[in-house]
């Protein structure tokens, strides 16, 4: 079974999703479904199928959470440290090209959110940067064709 690895605010945020769809969003459900129910016909109710379809999707994203909780491997980042990168590091990026400065960090893929410069460890420059250290120049095959970064500074915040 392979570990998915998160960060502790992560798995906060997911225990919390989890919580709320069992304890608010299956009783509305539930409730939506025996309303729908009252109006008669079930074959021909759109209510009641919407109802169940709703159902069907929130049990569904209740399993897949629960499972992969079950394989969280919660690091805590603040405990980390060290010149080079691995997950949770935080990097601060000079595009070779453009000059254009970034910053990322290494997160798990419950989390990753580019606009917010979290990344999932599975992407493609998170793999590329996994071992690196400052100085180290970085190649990255994206779909827009290959970058070139060089890494400014690494920290564990």
């Amino acid at each position: 079974m392979e570990k998915v690895p998160m960060t502790a605010g992560a798995y906060e945020a997911i225990m919390a999703e989890i919580k709320h769809m069992k304890s608010v969003e299956r009783p509305r459900i539930v409730k939506a479904i025996a309303e729908a129910r009252e109006h008669g016909d079930l074959s021909e109710n759109a209510e009641y199928h919407a109802a169940k379809e709703q159902q069907g999707l929130n049990e569904a994203r209740i399993a897949e959470f629960e499972d992969n909780m079950s394989r969280a491997e919660v690091i805590d980042v603040s405990k980390l440290s060290g010149d080079t990168i691995k997950f949770g590091a935080t990097i601060d990026l000079v595009d070779e090209d453009t000059d254009e400065e970034t910053t990322y960090q290494i997160v798990g893929e419950f989390e990753a959110d580019v606009k917010q410069g979290k990344i999932s460890i599975t992407s493609p420059i998170a793999r590329a940067l996994i071992s690196k250290s400052v100085g180290d120049s970085v190649e990255v095959n994206t779909p827009g064709g290959g970058k070139s970064y060089e890494v400014l500074k690494v920290r564990y915040v």
